[in-house]
């Protein structure tokens, strides 16, 4: 029997640690039906399509995990076959502790997070780095992006991935999220006070016709 996907992230001592606990045969049945998802699918893209930052782990030859913050407009984590996510990668710091990463292991994991929403998804895969293909660096780069020359691409093969649960997440919105908030209670504060203006208006008119 192949193994379930979700043995990527599930261990032995994982298992070990659940069985203790408690949780095993919750996630045995996942197990069962095949583990976490695989594919890239439309609700996923959807949910990645609308994300502007996301969390890039990796691991060191030596086993010293690292992870990067990576960001961007709506969308610069797309799609690049059926399999694979990529980005553009702009100047930085130039520590390279990603790129040094996976040079010595293409293990990786994104993270995901939906703050207003209070949704969160894990991907497991292996990424690699891709500097000589100006084709596929003109198609992930970012045309109205202020972030200079493309470098390099990232690509990222999914293995698997999953939904974490809502709880714990603290809801936090973002300043276009804001900015549209206010700027529908000024409208409605504008309406009231053009409503207000009329009434007003048409009580003055009843007033004076009753004088």
């Amino acid at each position: 029997m192949d193994r379930p996907s979700s043995d990527i992230a599930f261990t032995p001592a994982v298992k070990a640690a659940q069985q203790r606990l408690g949780s095993r045969d919750t996630y045995r049945r996942m197990e069962e039906k095949g583990g976490f998802r695989t594919a890239l699918s439309d609700d996923l893209l959807a949910f990645i399509a609308e994300r502007d930052s996301f969390y890039l782990g990796t691991v060191s030859s030596e086993g010293q995990p690292y992870i990067q913050h990576r960001g961007g407009p709506k969308g610069f984590l797309r799609p690049v076959d059926e399999t694979t996510l990529g980005i553009a990668d702009f100047g930085g710091n130039r520590q390279y502790v990603t790129l040094g990463n996976l040079a010595g292991n293409p293990k990786a994991f994104i993270f995901l997070m939906d703050y207003a929403n209070r949704r969160r998804i894990k991907v497991w895969g292996e990424a690699r780095v891709v500097e000589d293909d100006p084709e596929l660096m003109a198609r992930l780069s970012l045309p109205d992006y202020p972030a200079g020359k493309v470098e390099r691409a990232i690509l990222f093969q999914v293995t698997a991935w999953d939904i974490n649960c809502p709880q714990h997440i603290t809801p936090r919105h973002d300043v276009d999220a804001f900015a549209e908030a206010n700027r529908q209670i000024l409208q409605q504060l504008a309406d009231l006070e053009t409503e207000n203006a009329e009434l007003k208006r048409l009580l003055a008119e009843a007033k004076t016709r009753s004088n």
